[in-house]
């Protein structure tokens, strides 16, 4: 998986089977389908993963990027969304105490309904996907920017380097993820959905998505100054009650938080479900999942030589019902 120095770049955030909504943005961005493929004759595109579930279209948006990069015109890194397909569909090692990777429990199963309904009749087309799945790097870093899907952890990337260095990951590894503690686990929990903080006091949340969670997902770069508060650290579209997000952290908490420095290259993420107008969080971090599955937007940003981010570079489509595609 190579990137082409001699073209500009379009990171391109979350999809979620809204592949309608893609060929709008694509078109917008200046791309035009030929011989079946989205092609630009200067530019190509890079996919922050999460192509799957939830969405309407998910068999023939995964049809749309698999055929980019196949033709070279595009590159998708793995997001948990297909790191979570893999596991479900993958025995586990015997002996393990589950059937799969990825338990087949209701919530689980919950996820990835629409995908698999979907594929109900293409079950050799789904085989074929979840091979490309494994072929999907965990993290892209060309130097000068990098992309990872949730979150840019240091120390896991050089460990993870040593034994694969292009981040592409075997099924050796993702049998491991189903073993607590083990490193595999850690590894793609961190990169693909991030850093999280318990709720104090046992307490648990609904998030507008529906799903009800007993930690929160926390932000994992430097703020100008340090955090202090349960508010200080949150990272995700529904917020704390006023109460916890005044709650103040511990030493040993804040011991535990990652930074990633704004001295560093320029980061791509997707992941957070963000509302609003796409903008930089930091003039070296963006992310580009505008929540477009939830009728919000499907964001890119244009990338050429900058080392920091222009607001004045992000692209996106309104997802509107009921004339959207979704």
């Amino acid at each position: 998986m190579e990137l082409d120095p001699a073209r500009g770049y379009d990171l391109i955030g979350d999809i979620h089977g809204c592949a309608h909504t893609l060929d709008h943005l694509l078109e917008r961005l200046g791309y035009r389908s030929q011989g079946g493929v989205w092609r630009h004759p200067r530019r190509q595109a890079l996919f922050l993963g999460d192509i799957i579930d939830r969405g309407p279209r998910i068999r023939e948006a995964l049809h749309r990027v698999h055929d980019m990069v196949a033709a070279r015109e595009a590159l998708c890194i793995m997001g948990n969304h297909e790191f979570n397909a893999l596991g479900w569909s993958m025995p586990a090692a015997p002996g393990s105490g589950r059937q799969y990777v990825r338990e087949h429990t209701p919530r689980h199963a919950r996820l990835i309904k629409e995908t698999l309904e979907q594929f109900e009749g293409h079950p050799a087309d789904w085989r074929d996907f979840l091979g490309w799945f494994q072929e999907m790097p965990l993290f892209l870093d060309s130097g000068r920017f990098r992309m990872v899907h949730a979150c840019w952890d240091h120390d896991v990337i050089e460990t993870l380097r040593r034994q694969f260095p292009d981040g592409r990951i075997d099924e050796a590894f993702v049998m491991s993820t189903a073993e607590p503690g083990s490193f595999a686990q850690q590894a793609c929990d961190r990169l693909l959905r991030g850093t999280d903080m318990r709720l104090p006091n046992g307490m648990t949340l609904t998030g507008s998505d529906g799903f009800t969670r007993s930690a929160f997902r926390t932000k994992f770069w430097e703020e100008d100054r340090a955090p202090e508060t349960y508010g200080d650290i949150v990272f995700q579209p529904d917020a704390l009650p006023d109460e916890v997000a005044s709650e103040r952290l511990s030493e040993e908490q804040k011991s535990r938080l990652l930074t990633y420095g704004a001295d560093e290259p320029l980061l791509f993420v997707g992941h957070y479900w963000r509302r609003g107008t796409p903008a930089p969080i930091r003039p070296n971090l963006a992310c580009l999942d505008y929540s477009a599955v939830m009728y919000g937007k499907l964001a890119a940003y244009r990338l050429d030589e900058e080392t920091r981010l222009d607001r004045n570079k992000f692209v996106w489509v309104d997802v509107k019902r009921p004339e959207g595609d979704e």
